[in-house]
């Protein structure tokens, strides 16, 4: 039997890599995903109009829809949420990098896929919070709920009516969580 060594890239190879839509690099080697589904892509697209509209109005900032974020360095690892938010303070000056944010964003939002294992988004959760992540919210379509993840390592699980609102991270956001699935 023979095995085969995997070189590890770092994230300039990882950017130089043809058709890297569906790619992450996790400490230094790429993992393939799923393109996601509709109803995921609807989930995503209805957090990312929620958070803008509250960004535009009220709390500047980005938000931003599978954007790469550089979490760890050496071996690098770099993740692109479903959708982001970073507030406008930490905003680089000038033109926003054409290549991936080389800092934790403030809220991280991921929409579960059916291919996805628990160890996979355990681990997702864990490299953000672990980068300075202060929010992380799992959405579970099927369930329809929501699991947020804060800094203190505690896991709140909401659905329904339950209303999302961290005025530590997102000042004057809140929804329920109900409009998430409409």
């Amino acid at each position: 039997m023979s095995s085969v060594t995997q070189r590890l890239l770092t994230a300039q190879e990882f950017w130089q890599l043809p058709n890297s839509e569906h790619l992450e690099l996790v400490r230094g080697k790429v993992r393939e995903t799923m393109p996601p589904g509709w109803k995921h892509g609807v989930i995503a697209g209805t957090v990312w109009g929620l958070l803008s509209h509250w960004a535009r109005q009220l709390a500047g900032g980005l938000v931003a829809v599978k954007a790469g974020f550089m979490l760890k360095r050496n071996p690098n690892t770099l993740r692109a949420p479903d959708v982001s938010y970073v507030r406008a303070d930490r905003v680089p000056q000038g033109d926003v990098p054409e290549g991936f944010g080389t800092l934790a964003p403030d809220l991280a939002v991921e929409v579960i896929s059916p291919s996805e294992t628990a160890d996979e988004i355990q681990e997702k959760v864990g490299d953000f919070l672990s980068a300075g992540t202060p929010l992380v919210w799992v959405i579970y379509p099927r369930r329809g709920e929501v699991v947020v993840y804060t800094a203190d390592g505690l896991a709140r699980t909401y659905s329904g009516d339950d209303v999302l609102e961290q005025p530590e991270v997102l000042p004057g956001f809140s929804c329920r969580v109900s409009e998430l699935f409409a």
